[in-house]
Protein backbone atom coordinates (compact mmCIF):
# COMPACT_ATOMS: atom_id res chain seq x y z
CA UNK A 1 0.00 0.00 0.00
CA UNK A 2 1.01 3.55 -1.03
CA UNK A 3 1.73 5.80 2.00
CA UNK A 4 -1.08 8.57 2.19
CA UNK A 5 -0.40 12.42 2.67
CA UNK A 6 -1.99 13.65 6.00
CA UNK A 7 -2.84 17.36 5.91
CA UNK A 8 -4.16 19.45 8.90
CA UNK A 9 -7.91 20.56 8.69
CA UNK A 10 -8.72 22.04 12.10
CA UNK A 11 -7.17 23.52 15.31
CA UNK A 12 -8.34 24.28 18.43
CA UNK A 13 -6.05 25.80 21.17
CA UNK A 14 -6.31 27.10 24.83
CA UNK A 15 -3.10 29.28 26.10
CA UNK A 16 -2.16 31.31 29.03
CA UNK A 17 -2.16 34.13 26.37
CA UNK A 18 -5.79 33.04 24.12
CA UNK A 19 -8.53 31.28 24.60
CA UNK A 20 -8.87 29.75 20.76
CA UNK A 21 -6.46 29.81 17.94
CA UNK A 22 -7.32 32.56 16.15
CA UNK A 23 -6.67 35.44 19.62
CA UNK A 24 -3.50 32.66 20.73
CA UNK A 25 -1.84 33.56 17.45
CA UNK A 26 -2.71 37.24 17.12
CA UNK A 27 -1.22 37.96 20.71
CA UNK A 28 1.69 35.05 20.11
CA UNK A 29 2.79 37.39 16.90
CA UNK A 30 2.41 40.94 18.91
CA UNK A 31 4.74 39.17 21.83
CA UNK A 32 1.89 39.36 24.17
CA UNK A 33 2.59 37.42 27.65
CA UNK A 34 -0.23 34.97 29.31
CA UNK A 35 1.99 35.05 32.45
CA UNK A 36 0.84 36.43 35.09
CA UNK A 37 0.44 35.65 39.44
CA UNK A 38 -1.44 32.78 39.98
CA UNK A 39 -5.02 33.07 40.99
CA UNK A 40 -5.89 29.37 40.53
CA UNK A 41 -4.83 28.94 44.48
CA UNK A 42 -3.73 30.91 47.57
CA UNK A 43 0.42 30.94 46.70
CA UNK A 44 1.21 32.06 50.53
CA UNK A 45 4.58 30.30 51.39
CA UNK A 46 5.23 29.27 47.92
CA UNK A 47 9.12 30.22 46.23
CA UNK A 48 7.05 30.63 42.96
CA UNK A 49 4.43 32.28 42.60
CA UNK A 50 3.64 32.83 38.86
CA UNK A 51 2.24 30.71 35.95
CA UNK A 52 0.52 30.44 32.64
CA UNK A 53 -3.16 30.15 33.53
CA UNK A 54 -5.84 30.04 31.12
CA UNK A 55 -7.95 32.78 31.75
CA UNK A 56 -11.78 33.31 32.20
CA UNK A 57 -12.75 29.65 31.08
CA UNK A 58 -16.21 28.14 31.35
CA UNK A 59 -16.04 24.46 31.42
CA UNK A 60 -20.01 23.91 31.23
CA UNK A 61 -19.77 25.67 27.51
CA UNK A 62 -17.99 22.64 26.15
CA UNK A 63 -20.32 19.72 27.00
CA UNK A 64 -23.71 18.56 25.84
CA UNK A 65 -24.51 17.75 29.45
CA UNK A 66 -23.13 19.82 32.33
CA UNK A 67 -22.84 17.08 34.66
CA UNK A 68 -20.10 15.29 32.90
CA UNK A 69 -17.92 18.83 33.14
CA UNK A 70 -18.10 19.07 36.85
CA UNK A 71 -16.72 14.84 36.40
CA UNK A 72 -13.87 15.97 34.58
CA UNK A 73 -11.01 17.44 35.94
CA UNK A 74 -9.96 20.80 34.50
CA UNK A 75 -7.34 19.05 32.14
CA UNK A 76 -10.03 16.87 30.47
CA UNK A 77 -12.23 20.66 30.56
CA UNK A 78 -10.02 22.04 28.60
CA UNK A 79 -8.86 19.19 25.96
CA UNK A 80 -12.76 19.04 25.10
CA UNK A 81 -13.03 22.50 24.50
CA UNK A 82 -10.18 22.52 22.14
CA UNK A 83 -11.49 19.84 20.74
CA UNK A 84 -14.99 21.24 19.98
CA UNK A 85 -12.71 24.35 18.45
CA UNK A 86 -10.82 22.13 16.13
CA UNK A 87 -13.72 19.55 15.09
CA UNK A 88 -15.77 22.82 14.52
CA UNK A 89 -12.94 24.39 12.40
CA UNK A 90 -12.44 21.15 10.55
CA UNK A 91 -16.03 21.81 9.36
CA UNK A 92 -16.59 17.52 9.59
CA UNK A 93 -19.95 16.46 9.09
CA UNK A 94 -20.19 13.41 11.15
CA UNK A 95 -23.35 12.68 9.75
CA UNK A 96 -21.54 12.19 6.37
CA UNK A 97 -17.95 10.36 7.32
CA UNK A 98 -17.06 6.49 8.96
CA UNK A 99 -17.18 7.54 12.59
CA UNK A 100 -15.30 3.78 12.81
CA UNK A 101 -12.43 5.17 11.12
CA UNK A 102 -11.77 8.26 13.38
CA UNK A 103 -9.40 7.90 15.80
CA UNK A 104 -8.90 10.17 18.84
CA UNK A 105 -5.42 10.41 20.73
CA UNK A 106 -5.15 12.95 22.90
CA UNK A 107 -2.62 12.94 26.06
CA UNK A 108 -1.73 14.41 29.71
CA UNK A 109 2.04 14.33 30.83
CA UNK A 110 0.23 14.78 34.59
CA UNK A 111 -3.57 13.82 34.35
CA UNK A 112 -5.31 15.28 36.59
CA UNK A 113 -3.34 16.17 39.26
CA UNK A 114 -5.96 18.31 41.10
CA UNK A 115 -8.42 15.15 41.33
CA UNK A 116 -5.65 13.52 42.89
CA UNK A 117 -4.74 16.12 45.79
CA UNK A 118 -8.21 16.91 46.53
CA UNK A 119 -9.76 13.72 46.93
CA UNK A 120 -6.80 12.58 49.13
CA UNK A 121 -7.26 15.77 51.09
CA UNK A 122 -10.34 14.13 51.67
CA UNK A 123 -9.24 10.61 52.50
CA UNK A 124 -6.91 12.11 54.96
CA UNK A 125 -9.56 14.83 56.48
CA UNK A 126 -12.55 13.43 56.14
CA UNK A 127 -12.05 9.67 55.80
CA UNK A 128 -12.41 6.80 53.00
CA UNK A 129 -15.98 7.26 52.66
CA UNK A 130 -15.69 10.79 51.39
CA UNK A 131 -13.71 10.05 48.43
CA UNK A 132 -15.70 10.51 45.18
CA UNK A 133 -16.28 8.02 43.15
CA UNK A 134 -15.37 9.78 40.15
CA UNK A 135 -12.35 9.95 41.67
CA UNK A 136 -10.22 7.57 39.37
CA UNK A 137 -12.12 8.65 36.24
CA UNK A 138 -11.29 12.22 36.59
CA UNK A 139 -7.47 11.57 37.35
CA UNK A 140 -6.04 9.03 34.72
CA UNK A 141 -4.53 10.57 31.75
CA UNK A 142 -6.39 8.78 28.95
CA UNK A 143 -9.87 10.55 30.06
CA UNK A 144 -9.42 13.41 28.15
CA UNK A 145 -9.33 10.87 24.90
CA UNK A 146 -11.85 9.11 26.05
CA UNK A 147 -14.50 11.65 26.83
CA UNK A 148 -13.74 13.40 23.51
CA UNK A 149 -14.50 10.35 21.50
CA UNK A 150 -17.81 10.40 23.37
CA UNK A 151 -18.99 13.71 22.90
CA UNK A 152 -18.74 12.89 19.12
CA UNK A 153 -18.80 9.25 18.97
CA UNK A 154 -15.75 8.49 17.42
CA UNK A 155 -15.03 4.97 17.47
CA UNK A 156 -11.72 4.34 15.82
CA UNK A 157 -8.30 4.22 18.11
CA UNK A 158 -8.35 5.84 21.34
CA UNK A 159 -5.14 5.84 23.53
CA UNK A 160 -3.63 8.56 25.55
CA UNK A 161 0.59 8.75 24.85
CA UNK A 162 1.94 10.15 28.11
CA UNK A 163 5.85 11.34 27.30
CA UNK A 164 6.15 14.41 29.85
CA UNK A 165 6.29 17.18 27.36
CA UNK A 166 7.01 14.98 24.33
CA UNK A 167 3.07 14.10 24.86
CA UNK A 168 0.96 16.01 22.45
CA UNK A 169 3.63 15.89 19.62
CA UNK A 170 3.80 12.30 19.69
CA UNK A 171 0.02 11.98 19.64
CA UNK A 172 -0.12 13.88 17.01
CA UNK A 173 2.79 12.05 15.58
CA UNK A 174 1.36 8.47 16.12
CA UNK A 175 -2.19 10.00 14.73
CA UNK A 176 -0.01 10.45 11.18
CA UNK A 177 1.55 7.16 11.59
CA UNK A 178 -2.04 5.80 11.27
CA UNK A 179 -3.42 7.60 8.39
CA UNK A 180 -0.15 7.71 6.68
CA UNK A 181 -0.27 3.30 6.65
CA UNK A 182 -4.25 2.99 5.99
CA UNK A 183 -5.54 2.27 9.50
CA UNK A 184 -7.85 5.24 9.93
CA UNK A 185 -9.07 8.42 7.86
CA UNK A 186 -8.86 11.19 10.56
CA UNK A 187 -7.38 11.69 13.58
CA UNK A 188 -8.55 14.27 16.40
CA UNK A 189 -4.86 14.37 18.45
CA UNK A 190 -2.66 16.85 20.58
CA UNK A 191 -2.45 17.00 24.61
CA UNK A 192 -4.00 19.19 27.73
CA UNK A 193 -2.48 20.21 30.70
CA UNK A 194 -3.97 21.26 34.19
CA UNK A 195 -0.99 21.27 36.63
CA UNK A 196 -1.19 24.52 38.28
CA UNK A 197 -2.49 23.39 41.54
CA UNK A 198 -0.26 23.19 44.81
CA UNK A 199 1.50 19.91 44.11
CA UNK A 200 2.44 20.31 40.88
CA UNK A 201 3.51 24.10 41.62
CA UNK A 202 5.54 22.68 44.18
CA UNK A 203 6.72 20.21 43.39
CA UNK A 204 8.40 21.62 40.24
CA UNK A 205 9.81 24.65 42.25
CA UNK A 206 11.32 21.29 44.83
CA UNK A 207 13.23 20.77 41.62
CA UNK A 208 14.74 24.15 41.23
CA UNK A 209 13.11 24.36 38.03
CA UNK A 210 10.74 26.75 38.11
CA UNK A 211 11.54 30.76 37.62
CA UNK A 212 11.56 33.44 40.71
CA UNK A 213 10.93 36.10 39.09
CA UNK A 214 7.39 36.88 40.98
CA UNK A 215 7.62 40.67 40.51
CA UNK A 216 7.49 40.71 37.37
CA UNK A 217 6.03 37.63 35.83
CA UNK A 218 5.69 38.70 31.90
CA UNK A 219 9.13 38.76 31.93
CA UNK A 220 9.89 35.63 33.36
CA UNK A 221 10.13 33.06 30.81
CA UNK A 222 13.02 34.01 28.68
CA UNK A 223 14.79 31.25 26.67
CA UNK A 224 18.02 31.45 26.12
CA UNK A 225 18.74 34.74 27.72
CA UNK A 226 21.98 34.74 30.09
CA UNK A 227 19.22 36.07 32.93
CA UNK A 228 16.88 32.61 32.81
CA UNK A 229 16.27 31.34 35.93
CA UNK A 230 14.57 28.61 34.93
CA UNK A 231 10.68 27.74 32.92
CA UNK A 232 7.21 28.91 33.77
CA UNK A 233 4.45 26.94 34.57
CA UNK A 234 1.70 26.59 32.14
CA UNK A 235 -1.31 25.39 31.33
CA UNK A 236 -3.44 24.81 28.32
CA UNK A 237 -4.66 22.24 25.44
CA UNK A 238 -3.95 22.13 21.76
CA UNK A 239 -5.93 20.18 19.32
CA UNK A 240 -5.70 19.36 15.91
CA UNK A 241 -7.73 17.30 13.41
CA UNK A 242 -5.39 15.49 10.47
CA UNK A 243 -7.03 13.80 7.77
CA UNK A 244 -6.16 11.99 4.55
CA UNK A 245 -5.27 13.87 1.73
CA UNK A 246 -7.87 12.54 -0.19
CA UNK A 247 -10.56 11.92 2.23
CA UNK A 248 -10.47 15.67 2.95
CA UNK A 249 -11.02 16.60 -0.84
CA UNK A 250 -13.64 14.44 -1.04
CA UNK A 251 -15.32 16.15 1.48
CA UNK A 252 -14.12 19.73 0.18
CA UNK A 253 -12.51 20.55 3.51
CA UNK A 254 -10.22 23.86 3.97
CA UNK A 255 -6.57 22.43 3.88
CA UNK A 256 -4.29 24.69 6.35
CA UNK A 257 -1.29 22.37 6.05
CA UNK A 258 0.63 18.98 5.60
CA UNK A 259 1.75 17.14 8.15
CA UNK A 260 5.05 15.66 5.87
CA UNK A 261 7.33 14.42 8.76
CA UNK A 262 7.78 12.95 12.41
CA UNK A 263 9.91 11.09 14.41
CA UNK A 264 10.41 10.45 18.26
CA UNK A 265 13.76 8.57 19.65
CA UNK A 266 14.99 8.40 23.93
CA UNK A 267 17.99 10.12 24.97
CA UNK A 268 18.35 6.37 27.32
CA UNK A 269 20.52 8.95 29.51
CA UNK A 270 18.79 10.87 32.44
CA UNK A 271 15.70 11.49 34.06
CA UNK A 272 15.54 14.97 33.83
CA UNK A 273 18.64 16.00 32.35
CA UNK A 274 18.46 16.46 28.41
CA UNK A 275 21.24 14.66 25.77
CA UNK A 276 21.28 16.67 22.66
CA UNK A 277 22.18 13.53 20.63
CA UNK A 278 18.32 12.28 20.96
CA UNK A 279 17.11 14.94 20.04
CA UNK A 280 19.43 16.14 17.22
CA UNK A 281 18.31 12.45 15.82
CA UNK A 282 14.72 13.05 16.58
CA UNK A 283 15.00 16.30 14.12
CA UNK A 284 17.10 14.11 11.63
CA UNK A 285 14.04 11.18 11.43
CA UNK A 286 11.35 13.99 10.99
CA UNK A 287 13.30 15.17 8.16
CA UNK A 288 14.34 12.32 6.73
CA UNK A 289 10.50 11.66 6.60
CA UNK A 290 9.33 13.99 5.00
CA UNK A 291 11.77 14.14 1.92
CA UNK A 292 13.62 17.72 2.87
CA UNK A 293 17.42 18.72 3.25
CA UNK A 294 17.86 21.31 6.65
CA UNK A 295 18.26 24.30 4.05
CA UNK A 296 14.24 23.75 3.16
CA UNK A 297 13.19 24.56 6.92
CA UNK A 298 12.43 28.16 6.93
CA UNK A 299 11.53 28.10 10.85
CA UNK A 300 12.06 25.74 14.01
CA UNK A 301 9.59 26.62 16.86
CA UNK A 302 11.95 25.16 19.55
CA UNK A 303 11.16 23.25 22.46
CA UNK A 304 12.94 26.47 24.65
CA UNK A 305 11.75 26.07 27.63
CA UNK A 306 14.05 28.86 29.47
CA UNK A 307 15.82 26.43 31.42
CA UNK A 308 19.78 26.61 31.88
CA UNK A 309 21.05 23.07 30.85
CA UNK A 310 17.81 22.37 27.88
CA UNK A 311 18.29 25.90 26.08
CA UNK A 312 21.92 24.64 25.61
CA UNK A 313 20.73 21.86 24.75
CA UNK A 314 19.15 22.13 21.81
CA UNK A 315 21.14 24.44 20.16
CA UNK A 316 24.07 22.15 20.26
CA UNK A 317 20.98 19.46 18.56
CA UNK A 318 20.19 22.21 16.58
CA UNK A 319 23.49 23.10 15.32
CA UNK A 320 24.64 19.36 14.63
CA UNK A 321 21.61 18.76 12.21
CA UNK A 322 21.71 21.93 10.33
CA UNK A 323 25.25 23.23 10.63
CA UNK A 324 27.18 25.92 13.64
CA UNK A 325 26.57 28.55 11.54
CA UNK A 326 23.11 28.03 10.48
CA UNK A 327 21.02 30.67 9.98
CA UNK A 328 17.64 28.92 10.02
CA UNK A 329 15.17 31.46 12.27
CA UNK A 330 14.25 29.62 15.66
CA UNK A 331 12.01 31.40 18.46
CA UNK A 332 10.30 29.86 21.12
CA UNK A 333 6.53 30.78 21.89
CA UNK A 334 7.00 29.49 25.41
CA UNK A 335 8.45 32.89 26.30
CA UNK A 336 4.75 33.71 25.94
CA UNK A 337 2.53 31.02 27.22
CA UNK A 338 4.78 29.30 30.32
CA UNK A 339 5.74 25.51 29.59
CA UNK A 340 2.30 23.96 29.29
CA UNK A 341 4.36 20.53 29.35
CA UNK A 342 1.82 17.64 28.06
CA UNK A 343 -0.18 20.65 25.44
CA UNK A 344 2.80 22.33 24.53
CA UNK A 345 3.87 20.22 21.16
CA UNK A 346 0.12 20.34 19.82
CA UNK A 347 0.10 24.29 20.76
CA UNK A 348 3.36 24.75 18.65
CA UNK A 349 2.63 22.78 15.97
CA UNK A 350 -0.74 24.98 15.36
CA UNK A 351 2.38 27.95 15.81
CA UNK A 352 4.18 26.47 12.74
CA UNK A 353 0.88 25.75 10.86
CA UNK A 354 -0.23 29.60 11.25
CA UNK A 355 3.21 30.52 10.55
CA UNK A 356 3.30 29.21 7.17
CA UNK A 357 0.19 30.63 6.20
CA UNK A 358 0.56 33.91 7.49
CA UNK A 359 4.50 34.61 6.64
CA UNK A 360 4.98 35.50 10.43
CA UNK A 361 7.10 34.31 12.32
CA UNK A 362 6.87 34.66 15.98
CA UNK A 363 9.32 36.49 18.24
CA UNK A 364 11.02 35.31 21.16
CA UNK A 365 10.46 37.59 24.08
CA UNK A 366 12.44 38.85 27.15
CA UNK A 367 15.46 37.70 24.82
CA UNK A 368 18.03 40.40 26.11
CA UNK A 369 21.22 39.62 26.20
CA UNK A 370 22.18 35.77 24.66
CA UNK A 371 23.85 33.35 27.23
CA UNK A 372 27.01 32.12 26.39
CA UNK A 373 26.18 29.17 24.20
CA UNK A 374 23.32 30.17 22.75
CA UNK A 375 23.91 31.79 19.96
CA UNK A 376 21.78 30.88 16.84
CA UNK A 377 18.84 33.53 15.28
CA UNK A 378 16.44 33.41 18.35
CA UNK A 379 14.07 36.18 16.75
CA UNK A 380 14.47 38.30 19.15
CA UNK A 381 11.40 40.77 20.84
CA UNK A 382 10.01 41.27 17.61
CA UNK A 383 7.66 38.78 15.03
CA UNK A 384 9.28 38.69 11.54
CA UNK A 385 7.79 38.57 8.11
CA UNK A 386 8.85 35.79 5.98
CA UNK A 387 7.31 33.31 3.68
CA UNK A 388 8.50 29.89 4.12
CA UNK A 389 7.32 26.53 2.77
CA UNK A 390 8.41 24.38 5.58
CA UNK A 391 8.69 24.47 9.69
CA UNK A 392 9.88 22.45 12.50
CA UNK A 393 8.43 21.89 15.96
CA UNK A 394 10.60 20.16 18.92
CA UNK A 395 9.20 18.63 21.38
CA UNK A 396 11.39 16.92 24.50
CA UNK A 397 10.11 15.59 27.67
CA UNK A 398 11.45 14.73 30.79
CA UNK A 399 12.16 10.99 30.76
CA UNK A 400 14.52 11.02 27.60
CA UNK A 401 11.35 11.60 25.03
CA UNK A 402 11.84 13.27 21.73
CA UNK A 403 9.18 14.36 19.26
CA UNK A 404 9.70 16.39 16.35
CA UNK A 405 7.00 17.07 13.83
CA UNK A 406 7.77 18.94 10.40
CA UNK A 407 4.69 20.87 8.94
CA UNK A 408 4.30 22.07 5.72
CA UNK A 409 2.08 24.67 3.15
CA UNK A 410 -0.03 22.14 1.23
CA UNK A 411 0.81 21.79 -2.36
CA UNK A 412 -1.57 20.07 -4.69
Amino acid sequence: MSQRRVVITGMGALTPNGNNVASFWENTVAGRSGIAAVTLLDTTGYDCRIAGEVKDFVPNAHFKNPKDARRADRYAQLAMAAAKEAVAHSKLDLTQIDLDRVATIVGSGIGGLKSLEDQHTNLITKGPDRVSPFMIPMMISNMGSGLIAIEFGFRGPNFAVVTACATSAQSIGEGWRLIRDGEVDVVVAGGSEAAVVPLGLAGFAAMKALSLRNDDPARASRPWDKDRDGFVLGEGAGIVVIEDLEHAQRRGATIYGELTGYATTCDAYHMTSPDWKGAAKAMRGALKHAGLTTDQIGYINAHGTSTGLGDVSETNAIKDVFGAQTKVPISSSKSMTGHTLGAAGAIELIVCVKAIEHGLLPPTINLDQPDEGCDLDYIPHQARAVQIEHALSNSFGFGGHNACLVASRFRE
